[in-house]
């Protein structure tokens, strides 16, 4: 039973990724080496192919300038590609090649790598085909047939062969109407489209057996591939192979110097074509963006072809049908199928190719990556020394751990922590596998597993303490910049440093403690039964107040164990914290409480106990009209707020950059901190952190 062919259903069922606009060109010019190896009387390397750009009139071109808004520059401003010309000296379109053609998916060219579905590639991107042939008949006379070829099918259908004076065999191809959908993402220049051209048919050129004169013409600009192919190469061609699983894979390597090419990537042919590309720049220590040998700077690309491959390409070739890792092979629900021999044997995957092709290529240019992973292992080293030492413990668990000396901090700070994460994952599982030791292992092997996971904590507990001590850094940091921002006259809101220091409207058992910074006043502050930051006294569970003035921050300590001092009483069990933080360089307080931060942090006291103070659980503490209060006020010294201090009866510090003193009459300890008294003694107090770290503390 005879089968009809639906040929606008068969393009509607083709695949043809907008990304791959130039296939149907580079599918004809790979026709077009097979007619010229199939050629008789010539060797293929006296064959010729010329593929002509064909682009919009001059009068078009100009007219689109015109209505472009803003004007067209570069690359841009070319005229249009509408499609292309391709004219060969091989076999042309004979009685076998002509049926061949008009027959989907024919064997005709199968030994090749055809799969008969090619010129639907024509017909996905371009709106007709025109062909003109002159081949040799069986006589030896020449004679000449031509047709055209769109959605419509074969024009017309059964093209006679007709005498003709012409004495050479020639084909041309003329693709017209470059569909707007492909053509946008097809190359503009002649110089791409040429290098695009030289890879998908790279093969050709370093197979043995030789390959046609292959050029490209744009208007007066012309591109020789054999020139342009001992450019890239300089000759340098390598071969090698590999099996995997059952099957023989053949590399071919080449040192790319097309300075446009800036990735390194494994080439997977099939049928004689350039089917994916994968890109491994960074998949082997020191392949790094181009690499340098005695002629300069290269691109490193590795041909892959194999029977494997041929097998399993997909009939429009632009990809395969292997999976790519070994779960997506397990779990596939499909299974694959030869034409003649059943179902194929598809244990291996992808990662499994791309894995033994990397380790050859690190074998193959070693010797070339050594200095590059040595200054992408410093610059590691650099980063973790001087920004990010708490990576620092985790660093020998990855010896080789080298990258392109240009990453940035933040993606480094990103693949760190990302090793760290995995080394945290690790550790989890090798904590499982120790609860129970292995079935008849010996003491002494179970002992070097423990030795070896401890170890292991120990280093990510070392990491996780050096991010916390970096986190203050990096605080300190931003904190003294911000502060300097404010005296420029940037900013002007307080709330700024008061989120710094804590954030606003919350209560301590709304937020984390590394969510606050309330080291830089006191480290003690971190040890509270209650905190709140800019609530109303009203709101807060420690006090029976109805005022509902907030202070900026506000922390009660209880201690459940009192200390005894040597008379034999108690010390109270309970201290109130006050911290008012000023806008930097403000210089308008005066007396009284709307104005005088330190009479607000006093009256804040004063109101809290004649709440009868309680802790958050709703306890009252005993006397707690006599509980220690320390009040801090976090202003730059300008003369108001010196004049406030000094009014207070509070002394200076030896550095003159604060004020401190004690109020008998509100049992309250004051102390005025300067900003930059408040960096410099958080700085003091950390100092040895930072210096053991490695971190500047200056």
């Amino acid at each position: 039973m005879s089968l009809t062919t639906n040929l606008a259903g068969r393009l509607r069922n083709t695949p043809l990724p907008r990304t791959h606009a130039l296939f149907p060109l580079f599918e004809a010019v790979v026709n077009s080496i097979h007619a010229c190896e199939d050629g008789t009387g010539k060797s293929i390397e006296g064959s010729s192919i010329a593929v002509h750009i064909l682009r919009d009139s001059k009068e078009a071109f100009q007219a689109n300038l015109l209505n472009d808004e803003p004007r067209k520059t570069g690359v841009e401003a070319l005229p249009e590609i509408k499609g292309f010309r391709i004219v060969d000296n091989g076999v042309g379109f004979n009685d076998e090649n002509m049926e061949s053609f008009k027959t989907l998916d024919s064997d005709y060219k199968e030994e090749k790598g055809c799969r008969g579905v090619g010129r639907l590639l024509w017909l996905k991107a371009f709106k007709t085909v025109e062909v003109l042939s002159r081949y040799t008949e069986y006589d030896g006379n020449i004679r000449q047939r031509n047709f055209s070829f769109s959605k419509e099918g074969v024009m017309p259908p059964s093209p006679e062969g007709k005498s003709t004076t012409s004495v050479n065999t020639q084909t041309t191809v003329t693709m017209s109407d470059f569909y707007p959908a492909y053509r946008k993402y097809a190359p503009k220049t002649i110089h791409k489209i040429s290098e695009l051209l030289l890879e998908h048919c790279l093969w050709y050129f370093i197979r043995e057996g030789g390959r046609p004169h292959i050029r490209l013409i744009d208007g007066d600009e012309s591109v020789e591939l054999d020139a342009l192919f001992d450019s890239y190469t300089l000759g340098n061609v390598e071969y090698d192979n590999a099996d995997i699983g059952s099957y023989r894979f053949e590399l071919t390597y080449i040192k790319a110097r097309n300075p446009s090419l800036s990735n390194h990537e494994i080439c997977y042919c099939a049928a004689s074509r350039l089917v994916k590309k994968v890109n491994i720049t960074n998949k082997i220590p020191g392949l790094y963006k181009r690499i340098t040998d005695s002629h300069g700077a290269f691109a490193y690309m590795c041909f892959v072809t194999s029977s494997f491959l041929d097998e399993r390409v997909r009939s429009e070739r632009t990809g395969f049908d292997i999976e790519d890792s070994r779960q997506e092979n397990e779990h596939s629900q499909s299974s694959l199928f030869n034409t003649d021999d059943g179902a194929l044997d598809d244990d291996v995957v992808f990662d499994d190719i791309d894995k033994v092709v990397l380790e050859k290529i690190s074998e193959r240019i070693g010797d070339t990556l050594e200095a590059s992973q040595q200054t992408g292992r410093q610059r590691v080293e650099q980063f973790v020394d001087n920004n990010a030492p708490k990576y620092k413990s985790i660093m020998r668990h990855y010896p080789n751990l080298s990258v392109d000396p240009d990453t940035t901090d933040r993606e480094l700070d990103i693949l760190l922590y990302k090793r760290l994460s995995d080394l945290e994952v690790k550790v989890i599982s090798k904590g499982h596998e120790l609860s129970i030791p292995k079935e008849g292992e010996p003491f002494e092997d179970y002992s070097k597993r423990l030795h070896d996971y401890l170890s292991m904590v120990s280093d990510i507990k070392m990491a996780d303490l050096a991010n916390y001590v970096s986190h203050r850094k990096v605080v300190l940091d931003f904190f003294e910049e911000v502060i300097q921002q404010h005296r420029d006259g940037k900013y002007s809101q307080e709330n700024i440093v008061h989120r710094l220091i804590m954030p606003m409207q919350v209560e301590s058992d709304e937020i984390k403690l590394e969510s606050a910074n309330l080291w830089l006043i006191d480290e003690r502050l971190a040890f509270h039964n209650y905190l709140a930051s800019d609530k109303t006294l009203k709101s807060m569970p420690i006090t029976d107040s109805e005022e509902t003035v907030r202070p900026d921050i506000v922390s009660l300590g209880v201690y459940d164990n009192p200390l005894l001092v040597n008379n034999g009483k108690q010390l109270p069990l309970a201290s109130i914290t006050v911290v008012e933080i000023k806008r930097p360089m403000r210089n308008d307080f005066s007396e009284g409480e709307a104005d005088n931060p330190i009479e607000q942090a006093l009256a804040y006291v004063k109101k809290i106990r004649a709440g009868e103070t309680k802790t958050k659980d709703g306890r009252i503490i005993p006397q707690s009209e006599s509980i220690p209060a320390f009040c801090y006020i976090l202003a730059d010294l300008t003369p108001t707020m010196e004049t406030r201090a000094q009014n207070a009866g509070l002394t200076v510090t030896s550095d003159h950059m604060g004020y401190f003193g004690y109020n008998p009459a509100r049992n309250a300890y004051i102390e005025v901190i300067g900003f930059d008294r408040l960096i410099t003694a958080a700085k003091e107090r950390n100092k040895a952190f930072f210096d053991r770290l490695g971190l500047p503390s200056n």
